[in-house]
C-alpha cells in the first residue's frame, strides 16, 4: 500500500502545471481603480514623463485587451516607467477585476 501512496504522490507531483483561470469582479474592480483613474479617467490627459504621452481613456476597453496590456507592463514587455511600477504591484487577481470594471464602463 505504501508503494501506491509513493506512486500517486510521484505521479502527482511530476504532472505539468496548469494555468487557473482569473475571472475579474468588476465591483472588486471598482475598489481598486484610484491608481488608474488619476491618468486614464480624464479626457484629453498627457502625461509628461518620461515623455508627453497622450493616456488613453479605458472605460469600455475590452477585458482581455486590459488584461494582456497589464502583464505586458508587469512582465516589462512594455515599457512606460509609470505603468510598469504599477503593474509590478498588481496580482493576476486585480489585473482581471481592474479589467472586468473598466470593461463595463463607457
Amino acid at each position: 500500500m505504501k508503494t501506491l501512496w509513493t506512486t500517486l504522490l510521484v505521479a502527482g507531483l511530476s504532472l505539468p502545471s496548469v494555468a487557473v483561470e482569473v475571472r475579474g469582479d468588476a465591483n472588486a474592480g471598482r475598489n481598486k481603480r484610484a491608481m488608474c483613474s488619476g491618468c486614464h479617467g480624464i479626457p484629453g490627459y498627457q502625461s509628461s514623463f518620461p515623455e508627453v504621452y497622450r493616456v488613453p481613456l479605458i472605460g469600455g476597453q475590452s477585458a482581455r485587451y486590459l488584461v494582456a496590456a497589464l502583464t505586458a507592463y508587469r512582465k516589462g514587455e512594455r515599457r512606460h516607467p509609470s505603468m510598469v511600477g504599477i503593474a509590478k504591484g498588481l496580482t493576476d487577481q486585480d489585473i482581471a477585476d481592474l479589467a472586468a470594471y473598466y470593461a463595463l464602463q463607457k
